[in-house]
This record gives structure tokens, C-alpha cells and sequence, in this order.
């Protein structure tokens, strides 16, 4: 009778770790000039990628868009330059957005946003919903503490390109009126590799 209590308690604690969701979630970024991969961080920044989860389950990036690239040529009144291609669902459905997140900082999940690294766009702490970023090349002066924001608490880094990178830096080399792509790159669809 014990060894059967055992075995049960055994079966009973694989279910449960494999019903975990993974501490590194794959998601696929599907566009028109090809695939982006990343893995996101749950346990450094589980709010910031619970938020980004949802829409990605709930198919809420189905034909949104890569729509912004800043560059060394397109910032002529920044003095702290950047890198990056931004996209989410700012030129398609807005009606679909969830309520702001709380900003989870560089300097509280240690996520440092080098190439490679996807971000939350914002305006103040706290207002980011759906528009992400990702760099090219080392950006410092996004984290915690950086100039590139006046408040100086940064973005909310929270994953990484794993495949990819050649399709990010295509994008930010793809034409565009000042900042703003031109044509804006199709996001056909964000899901899970898990």
C-alpha cells in the first residue's frame, strides 16, 4: 500500500512539473522577409512576458507590424543614438489592447539590453501594452539609469533573439520616411514554438 501512495505521489509531481510553464518561452515573430525566434525570460520578468503571452495565445499580433526603425542616420535631434526596429499593434487593432503593465526595470531583472534583446516600448513607467523593440547592437543607454529616456528608468527588457538576426537587421536597413517604415513590414503572426 505505501510503495503504491508513493508511486501515485510520483506520477502526481511529473504532471505537476510538466504542466510548469517553461521558464524560457520560444515564440516565432512570422514576417514577409522571414522568421525572428526569441526566448523570453518569465522567471526574471514574468509580468512583461505574462502581458506579451497573452496577446501572443490570443492571436492578437495576427497581421500587425513591424512599423519603425531608428538608426544612426534617422535620430538628427537625439544626442544619446540607438538601434532598433519596433513593432506591435499601433497601425492595426487597438480596440484589442489590455491595460498597462507595471514597468519592470533593467536594474530589478537584470535583463541588460544588448543585440538582440526584445523590449517593451513606453511612454511613462507603466503604459506599455503592446509595442515591443528589438536592438541592434549593445544599447546601455535603454537600461535602468540610461539618457535615452529623461526619466531614467528605461525599457523592460525581456528576451532575447535566438534565430534571427539577419531578418532585425534587414528591417532597420528597409526604407522608410524618417523613422517610420515605409512600407511597414507585415507581422503575419506571432506564436509559440512550446
Amino acid at each position: 500500500m505505501g510503495n503504491r501512495k508513493h508511486i501515485l505521489m510520483l506520477i502526481v509531481l511529473a504532471l505537476a512539473a510538466g504542466c510548469r510553464p517553461l521558464a524560457e518561452p520560444r515564440i516565432r515573430i512570422q514576417t514577409g522577409l522571414g522568421d525572428i525566434v526569441l526566448a523570453l525570460n518569465s522567471e526574471r520578468a514574468p509580468v512583461t512576458v505574462a502581458n506579451f503571452m497573452r496577446y501572443v495565445d490570443e492571436g492578437k499580433f495576427k497581421h500587425a507590424s513591424f512599423y519603425r526603425v531608428v538608426h544612426e542616420h534617422n535620430q538628427p535631434d537625439d544626442s544619446v543614438r540607438i538601434a532598433v526596429i519596433q513593432g506591435g499593434l499601433w497601425y492595426s487593432r487597438s480596440d484589442t489592447l489590455y491595460p498597462a503593465i507595471e514597468h519592470e526595470t533593467t536594474r530589478e531583472t537584470g535583463i541588460r539590453h544588448l543585440d538582440g534583446t526584445i523590449s517593451m516600448a513606453r511612454s511613462e513607467p507603466g503604459t506599455a501594452t503592446a509595442e515591443f523593440f528589438i536592438c541592434v547592437g549593445d544599447m546601455p543607454e535603454l537600461d535602468f539609469g540610461g539618457r535615452r529616456n529623461p526619466d531614467g528608468q528605461g525599457f523592460a527588457a525581456f528576451g532575447r533573439v535566438i534565430e534571427g538576426m539577419d531578418i532585425v537587421r534587414l528591417i532597420l536597413r528597409q526604407p522608410a520616411e524618417g523613422q517610420a517604415l515605409a512600407p511597414r513590414i507585415v507581422i503575419h503572426n506571432i506564436v509559440r514554438m512550446d
